[in-house]
């Protein structure tokens, strides 16, 4: 019976780690459905929504170490509740800010809470489960985040528009605060403190290693399909350019994600087999890249456009699964890295969007029409094409060493 017990409380502490680690993601893409009634409340415009979206990444890279050594440290009943509801609070001044600056402090926060959710789900599977089915629960885990991004694109939206912003926010916040509350009463205490030598280790080696810190480098231009399109400007591109409706616009993007779910097992494990990490990441860059050029052409039909989706969220999915074998246990410190490209990916977007803004204003706010979006977003195939062509530098290189007897 006691036996029973503990394997029910290992499932449910499993179960809420992965929950926070949807609820997240759903914090994550919340712009992207919520862009023109921030942009009316606030009376911004798109450079500043950019700068808005990405202090996001700009806290979760800032404390994806700090809340790695606390977890070790202190263990996952101290941590992820508080961590929880550092987002809930950075959600309050969606409600009741009146200055803009409060919003982008919140923002901050809620991608400093964030960065807890995988490695809670990491610290959680480590020391819940035996060494060899690390793999498999951590892919139920990444998938039921990514269900979470699904449904914060066109469920969350359907809420909004039929309830309006702030019941939705109001439910997401209590949601969040019960999540809090479940882990604290769940997760057991840690009986013994981790030294943080791990970590500091894994730092130095990622920012003492050149190699190391190219490779995150150009996996950070690679990340402009999910940060700068899926969770943020993918909804009001497609309804300005292909004249979408805004259930379809805010669900289309969502299937990027749908794509991640078997971008892992279906590339990786050809990467594996092949050794071939770098001509993956190529082929990924390139197959991304050229996706994006077809897409800002505008001249998609719909059925393409899904399909389209869907392909780049393999391609990316299998991008970062090579890029953190290649840096092997250094990943925290190059995600570290990788996430704050997240932050110049808004901004210039936004920045480019205002810059070719035509002046036109509809109902109070900024319109922005088919050519400042278009304008904005080739900075996503921009990096994706900058990336490729990194990546073959390197292995030309690497090929050299071989063919020089170097290794």
């Amino acid at each position: 019976m006691q036996q029973q017990k503990s394997a029910m409380t290992i499932w449910l502490m499993w179960a809420l780690a992965s929950f926070f680690y949807a609820y997240q993601y759903i914090l994550r893409v919340l712009p992207n459905i919520m862009m023109s009634d921030i942009l009316e409340r606030f009376h911004i415009h798109a450079s500043t929504f950019g700068q808005f979206s990405g202090l996001y990444y700009i806290g979760y890279a800032a404390m994806h170490i700090p809340i790695g050594i606390l977890l070790d440290k202190y263990g996952p009943k101290r941590v992820l509740p508080l961590c929880i509801l550092l987002t809930v609070v950075g959600l309050l001044p969606l409600l009741y800010a009146e200055n803009w600056i409060y919003p982008g402090i919140g923002r901050l926060l809620i991608g400093m809470g964030s960065s807890a959710a995988i490695l809670g789900v990491f610290k959680i599977i480590r020391i819940s489960f035996p060494e060899d089915k690390f793999t498999v629960i951590l892919g139920f885990s990444v998938t039921i985040g990514l269900i979470g991004a699904i449904y914060g694109g066109a469920p969350v939206n359907y809420v909004i528009n039929t309830s309006g912003v702030q019941p939705v926010l109001k439910i997401i916040i209590l949601i969040g605060v019960l999540l809090a509350f479940a882990m604290f009463i769940i997760l057991p205490k840690q009986t013994k403190e981790v030294s943080e030598q791990g970590w500091m280790k894994s730092v130095k080696e990622v920012f003492s290693n050149s190699k190391l810190m190219m490779i995150c480098i150009l996996a950070g231009f690679m990340v402009g399909p999910l940060e700068g399109f899926a969770d943020v400007w993918g909804k009001e591109y497609l309804k300005t350019a292909y004249n979408l409706s805004d259930p379809l616009s805010a669900s289309l993007p969502s299937l990027i994600f749908f794509g991640m779910c078997f971008g892992a097992p279906v590339l990786s494990w050809l990467a594996a087999k092949t050794k071939s990490y770098f001509g993956i990441l190529i082929l990924s860059a390139i197959v991304m890249g050229g996706s994006f050029v077809l897409l800002l052409t505008g001249k998609l039909p719909v059925n393409i456009l899904a399909t389209m989706f869907v392909v780049i969220g393999v391609f990316y999915k299998a991008s970062t699964y090579v890029s953190e074998h290649l840096v092997s246990l250094t990943t925290a410190s190059a995600n570290m890295i990788i996430m704050i490209f997240g932050y110049f990916f808004h901004s210039l977007i936004g920045k480019v969007i205002s810059l070719t803004w035509d002046g036109q204003m509809t109902n109070g706010i900024p319109f922005y029409d088919v050519t400042a979006y278009t304008q904005g977003l080739t900075v996503i195939p921009a990096g994706l094409f900058l990336a490729a062509l990194g990546y073959m530098w390197i292995a030309s290189r690497k090929a050299v060493k071989i063919a020089n007897g170097v290794t």
